[in-house]
C-alpha cells in the first residue's frame, strides 16, 4: 500500500461551513435570499443576462425540455459519450434520443453528424462539454444557421465546463442555455445542484426567467418566501411543473465557493502541468485537450488514453493503482453500452469513435485539495502501472 489518494473529495473550507451556519441560524433555509445571490455571482460570472439554481444539471436540463413542450414526436439530438443524465432526461419526455457519434480521437460531439441527424421533427440538440473542454459552439450555430434551423433549440449540458473559456469569455452564453453541475465532484460544489444561464427570452417567449422559476416550484405563482409573508398565503398553480428549486443551503456552499473559484481553477491547472510534464514523453501516452486560440478547459477531469490499449488492458492499470491506494475512474461508459440503452435498441457497433475513446481511458484524480507531491507521486504510478503492462 502506497499513499491513500481518492478520487474526487469536496473542497470544503470554514467559508462554506460558516455561510451555511448563518443560513440555519436565519430561520430561512429553502429558496431564499442566499439563491438570489448565487444566480447573481452565476450571471457575473458567465456575463448572462439571466441564471436559475435548480437542485441539479438533470433537473435543469429536463426543465428546459419540459418549459419548451418538448414531447413525444419531437427528435431531440445528443451524443453517446456522456453520463446517462443527458439522454435519461430525453427519454423522462417520451422521446428515443438521436444519438451521434463524437469525432474520431475527441470526446466531443461530431458536428457533420449533427447535421445529418438533424430532420423536420428535430426540436433540440444538446451538446455536451466534455471533461471542461467546451464543444465547438460557433462550428454549431453556423451550421444551423448554414441549413436554415435556426429554430433548432441548443441546450448544452456545460455539467463539466464551469469556468471554462470559449474565445476569451467563460462558458453560458454561447448556445441558447447552458446547463451546469455542482455536484459534490464538480469544480464548484453546493452539494448537488445545478444552475441555467442564458441571454434571451428564447424562441417567443416573453418571460422565460418567471416561468423557470415558476416551473421549478410545482408551477406555483408565488414562491415560498413570498408566500409565507403574513396575510400572503394566496397563490395559483399555473402549470405541471417539477419540484427542483436550490435551497439556500446548497446556495450557501456555491457563494462561499465562488469567492475563491479562480484559484480553484488555477490550483487544478497546476496539477494538469504535472501531469503533463511527466506524460509528455511517453509515446503511450495520449494526454487531455487543456489550451488553445479558441478554447480554455477549465481542467474538470484528466482524461488520459493510453495507445494500443484495449478495456482489459486499462482495467488492469485501474487494479494496480487501487492496490497501491490510488482511486482512478473512468469517464464514461457509452450509453449504448449501458442496459436501458441496449433494451431502446442502441448498439456500441454504431458509434465506433465512441468506443475506442472509451476502451483505453482512466480519468486520473484532479481536485483543489490534492496536495502537488501526491500528484506528481500518483502519476509515476500510473506510469509504472502502464509500462509494467506494455
Amino acid at each position: 500500500m502506497g499513499k491513500k489518494i481518492p478520487f474526487s473529495p469536496p473542497d470544503i473550507t470554514k467559508d462554506e461551513i460558516n455561510e451555511v451556519v448563518k443560513v440555519l441560524e436565519s430561520g430561512w433555509i429553502t429558496s431564499g435570499p442566499k439563491v438570489l445571490e448565487f444566480e447573481e455571482a452565476m450571471k457575473k460570472f458567465c456575463e448572462a443576462n439571466y441564471a436559475v439554481a435548480v437542485n441539479s444539471a438533470t433537473a435543469g436540463m429536463e426543465l428546459l425540455l419540459k418549459v419548451f413542450d418538448i414531447k413525444e414526436g419531437d427528435e431531440v439530438i445528443t451524443t453517446t459519450y456522456t453520463y446517462a443524465a443527458t439522454a435519461n432526461v430525453i427519454v423522462h419526455r417520451g422521446i428515443k434520443p438521436t444519438f451521434v457519434d463524437v469525432e474520431k480521437d475527441s470526446f466531443l460531439i461530431d458536428i457533420d453528424a449533427v447535421e445529418k441527424a438533424i430532420t423536420p421533427r428535430t426540436k433540440v440538440i444538446m451538446p455536451v462539454d466534455y471533461a471542461g473542454v467546451p464543444v465547438d459552439y460557433d462550428k454549431l450555430k453556423n451550421m444551423l444557421k448554414r441549413i436554415g434551423r435556426e429554430d433548432i433549440i441548443t441546450i448544452c449540458d456545460s455539467a463539466h465546463s464551469y469556468g471554462a473559456k470559449y474565445k476569451g469569455k467563460r462558458v453560458g452564453t454561447q448556445c441558447d442555455f447552458h446547463v451546469f453541475s455542482f455536484h459534490a465532484v464538480k469544480n464548484l460544489t453546493t452539494a448537488e445542484g445545478g444552475g441555467i444561464t442564458f441571454n434571451n427570452n428564447i424562441k417567443g417567449k416573453e418571460e422565460l426567467l418567471r416561468e423557470l422559476k415558476v416551473t421549478a416550484l410545482h408551477g406555483q405563482t408565488k414562491d415560498a418566501l413570498s408566500k409565507m409573508k403574513a396575510g400572503a398565503w394566496q397563490y395559483d398553480i399555473i402549470t405541471d411543473g417539477f419540484k427542483c428549486n436550490m435551497t439556500d443551503i446548497m446556495a450557501a456552499i456555491g457563494v462561499a465557493q465562488m469567492k475563491r473559484y479562480e484559484e480553484m481553477l488555477d490550483y487544478r491547472k497546476q496539477i494538469f502541468e504535472i501531469y503533463n510534464n511527466n506524460l509528455k514523453d511517453k509515446e503511450w501516452a495520449i494526454v487531455p485537450f487543456t489550451k488553445d486560440d479558441i478554447e480554455e478547459s477549465c481542467y474538470h477531469l484528466f482524461p488520459l488514453r493510453i495507445k494500443g490499449f484495449e478495456e482489459k488492458d486499462r482495467n488492469k492499470v485501474i487494479e494496480k493503482l487501487a492496490e497501491k491506494d490510488i482511486a482512478t475512474n473512468v469517464h464514461f461508459m457509452p450509453l449504448p453500452m449501458l442496459t436501458l440503452y441496449k433494451n431502446l435498441g442502441y448498439k456500441i457497433e454504431d458509434y465506433p469513435n465512441a468506443y475506442n475513446q472509451y476502451k483505453n481511458e482512466i480519468s486520473l484524480p484532479v481536485y483543489s485539495i490534492l496536495p502537488l507531491e501526491d500528484a506528481d507521486y500518483l502519476v509515476k504510478e500510473v506510469i509504472k502501472a502502464v509500462e509494467e503492462i506494455i
